[in-house]
Parts: structure tokens; C-alpha cells; sequence
């Protein structure tokens, strides 16, 4: 009887690669699904409403940041111990994680919470956007625990190689996603209209019951992992081991949503129209190199266990794939929407044409640099699957006040206006792509031991 191929360890790199990488990327895919039928329901209720959303989600991007490190760090030891083939320290770096990201998402849940007016009447003064906005954000706090529980089930069975199942789990509540918000926005029998509250509350309710149903699979023990209640008290060891790795990733996403934060600010200056245009560009984006994010996560765990296992050569043939893959997928991905951006903007908010106008240059400029966002997360990946996390953090902070600083001065000093922040960006993800190859052609992250 043949052998089955372990494709996290042997067998053609590419054909690895595009096995873990394709369910994760249908999952990713699908995740921000959420968020583009939220805005696809509130788009149906005008500018005003677009705008609330746009500026909720920076700030919550922001809070959650510190949790989704943490979850990052427990992934890479999950794919490391997977690789030696230590059982034992799978279910223990599981449980660990598990239950240290559930104390961080409470407490910033409620943080969260109680500030949220607070932090969104620095973004406007507009006090029909405040409303909206307070009332989604305040929600999406509360949604918090169930989002980041199901992203540790997601951590979880990544590191181990097991990608199908997570996405299947996430096309099933988005389906439902999908019919809930028009239910609740504009209410249904029983059910009172609640506008753009009722679409956060939609979101709310599938994301627990995914976590639920991570919560269950992981108890059950199948697929090589099991959620332990042994393995659920704190241990200081575990938390130290897991915060050195992981608040590196959390100042990671932290500088990037700063960053998020920083250009709301920029583009406030110029008006609610550019606010609504730059949320809708910015949302896009982010669908759009989905396919970056599901390599990046892809190659980290083939690297993770590759590097546990000790196979050097094969983890350099992962990443110069990743990169080759990253490159032209996104490359094409960036042609195909530079052509079609008016009619995905349009889709979005039908009835506003100057902000459609705005959000499809601001797309069409965004999608020259796709391919330098496609290298540059396959070799984050890497050098992140190696625990190099304080190098992925400072080159993320690096893009972001690359993109910054040129905002600034091309909308400022240079007096272009919107264009200039637009511009920035392809300014931005070329010197990133430049800076983070350099460090890896050091190889000298192939020497980092973390288990």
C-alpha cells in the first residue's frame, strides 16, 4: 500500500504551497466577506452611513491588534512542534494561546466599549456619523471574544496543516451573515428596523456561533489537536514565551491600524465624500489581496514546520516560490480591478457618483503595486514562521510611515490634494517589498530556533 504524502515536509513545494494556501485564501476570502456585505447593506442607506462604518473599523483594527499577535505567536509554535511531531506541545501551545488571546479580547472588549464615542469624536463632528458609527463600533466590541476564538480554532488547525475545515465553517456563517443584515437593518415581522446597528449585530451573531463551532471540533480531539482544560490555566512560562513572540506581531498590526488611524485623520481634512470614497477604496483593498494574506499564512506554516522538522533547503524553496506566486497572482489580480473599478465602486454605493469617481482613481492607482504587496508577504511570512517577528514588526512600521510622511506631503505640500494620498500608496508598498527582501537574503533567520 502507498504511503501518503505528508505535504507539509515532502513532495513539490508548488504543489504544497497552492494545497495549504488556496482553503486558506477561500477562508480569508470569505472572512472579509463580512465586512464588504456590511458595507454592501449600509450602502443602501447613504454617504452618511458608509461614512460611520469607515470610520469604526481603524479604531477597532487598532484594539484588536494585540490579540492577533498573540494568536500568531501560538501558530508558529503549533506549526514548529507539528513539524518535530510533538503532539503533546501542540495542544499545550493551543490551550495556552487560547486561553491567553480570551483574556486579552475581554479586556479590550470592554475598553472598547465604554470609549468608543470618545475615540470616534476625534474622526468627525458630524453628529448623525457619530451616532451610527458609536452604535456599530460598541457592538463590534461585544462580537470581540467569538471573532478572536475562532481565529485561534483557524491558528490552530493552519499550524497542523488541517486548512479545509475552517473554511467551510466561515462559508457557512457568511452565507447566513448575508441574509441577517437586511433582516436586522431594516427589520422583518417581530424584528424592529436598527439601521446600521442591526448590520453589527448581524456580524455579532455568526461570529459566535463560528467560534462555537471551533470551540467544539478543537474539544473533540480529532485531527491530530485538542482543546484541554488542563492546558487552559495560565502558565508564566507559556505567557512569557508567547508575549516575547507575539507583541511583536500585535506592535505589527498595531502600527499598521495606526496607520489606518493616521490616514482617517489625513483624509478627514478633505470632507465626508472623500472619507466615504477612501473607506470604500480601503475595504477593497483589503479583499483583494486576500490572496497575498492566504500566502503569507501559507508559506509561514510550511516554513514553521519545515524549520521544525530542520529541512533548510526545502524551506528555501518554499519562500523563493512564495514570492514567485505572490508576484504575479497579485499582479494580476491589480490588472483586473484597474479595469473594473468603476463598476465594483458603483456596486458598493450606487447613488453617490462623485464618491464613486473618487473611489475608483483611488483603486486604479492602489492596483499598480499589487505584485509588491505579494512578494512582500511571502517573505514576511518567512522571516515571521522563523520568529523573526521584531523584523516583520519594524518593516511594517517602516511602510507605515512611508506611507504617511508621503501622504503628508504630496496632498500638503505638493498640494495635490486626495491624490496625492492615493499616489503614496504604490510609493509605500515598493520601498516595503525592497527592504524586507534585503533582510531576507541575509538566510540568517534559517538558524532560529524556537522549539
Amino acid at each position: 500500500m502507498k504511503q501518503k504524502i505528508n505535504h507539509l515536509l515532502e513532495g513539490s513545494v508548488m504543489k504544497s504551497i497552492i494545497m495549504i494556501s488556496v482553503p486558506i485564501i477561500l477562508a480569508n476570502t470569505l472572512q472579509s466577506v463580512y465586512q464588504l456585505i456590511d458595507t454592501f447593506w449600509v450602502g443602501r442607506l447613504g454617504e452618511e452611513a458608509v461614512a460611520a462604518v469607515s470610520l469604526s473599523f481603524p479604531i477597532l483594527f487598532l484594539l484588536t491588534s494585540f490579540a492577533m499577535g498573540l494568536a500568531m505567536a501560538g501558530s508558529i509554535l503549533i506549526a514548529q512542534y507539528n513539524g518535530r511531531g510533538d503532539t503533546e506541545h501542540v495542544c499545550l501551545a493551543t490551550g495556552q494561546t487560547f486561553a491567553l488571546v480570551s483574556s486579552v479580547a475581554i479586556f479590550l472588549s470592554i475598553i472598547g466599549y465604554l470609549s468608543s464615542e470618545f475615540l470616534l469624536s476625534f474622526l468627525t463632528d458630524d453628529p448623525t456619523v457619530l451616532k451610527d458609527a458609536t452604535s456599530y463600533l460598541q457592538i463590534s466590541f461585544i462580537a470581540m471574544w467569538g471573532m478572536f476564538s475562532f481565529v485561534i480554532f483557524q491558528s490552530a488547525m493552519r499550524g497542523v496543516g488541517r486548512v479545509k475545515l475552517p473554511m467551510i465553517i466561515v462559508l457557512i456563517t457568511v452565507i447566513l451573515n448575508f441574509f441577517l443584515d437586511p433582516i436586522f437593518m431594516f427589520g422583518w415581522k417581530f424584528i424592529p428596523p436598527m439601521g446600521v446597528s442591526g448590520v453589527a449585530l448581524a456580524t455579532l451573531a455568526t461570529e459566535y456561533l463560528s467560534a462555537l463551532i471551533g470551540i467544539i471540533i478543537l474539544a473533540s480531539g480529532k485531527f491530530h489537536i485538542k482543546l484541554r482544560l488542563q492546558d487552559l490555566w495560565l502558565r508564566a512560562s507559556w505567557v512569557k514565551r508567547l508575549s516575547k513572540l507575539g507583541l511583536p506581531s500585535s506592535l505589527e498590526h498595531s502600527s499598521r491600524s495606526i496607520g489606518m488611524v493616521i490616514m482617517t485623520f489625513i483624509v478627514a481634512m478633505f470632507g465626508t465624500s472623500i472619507v466615504a470614497a477612501f473607506g470604500i477604496g480601503g475595504r477593497v483593498l483589503m479583499f483583494i489581496i486576500i490572496p497575498g494574506i492566504g500566502l503569507s499564512i501559507a508559506t509561514s506554516t510550511l516554513v514553521g514546520n519545515n524549520l521544525g522538522a530542520k529541512q533548510h533547503q526545502r524551506t528555501l524553496e518554499i519562500a523563493r516560490a512564495g514570492m514567485k506566486i505572490g508576484f504575479w497572482t497579485l499582479t494580476a489580480v491589480g490588472i483586473l480591478l484597474f479595469l473594473t473599478a468603476t463598476q465594483i465602486t458603483t456596486f458598493f454605493i450606487p447613488d453617490e457618483p462623485e464618491v464613486i469617481a473618487i473611489a475608483s482613481r483611488f483603486i486604479r492607482i492602489m492596483a499598480l503595486s499589487f505584485g509588491f504587496i505579494g512578494v512582500q508577504m511571502a517573505l514576511t511570512g518567512t522571516l515571521r514562521a522563523a520568529g523573526k517577528t521584531s523584523l516583520a514588526m519594524s518593516l511594517a512600521m517602516f511602510q507605515t510611515a512611508c506611507l504617511v510622511i508621503f501622504s503628508l506631503v504630496l496632498a500638503k505640500f505638493f498640494q495635490l490634494g486626495e491624490l496625492g494620498i492615493w499616489i503614496s500608496y504604490p510609493v509605500a508598498n515598493f520601498l516595503a517589498m525592497l527592504l524586507t527582501y534585503y533582510f531576507y537574503r541575509k538566510k540568517d533567520w534559517l538558524q532560529k530556533e524556537l522549539v
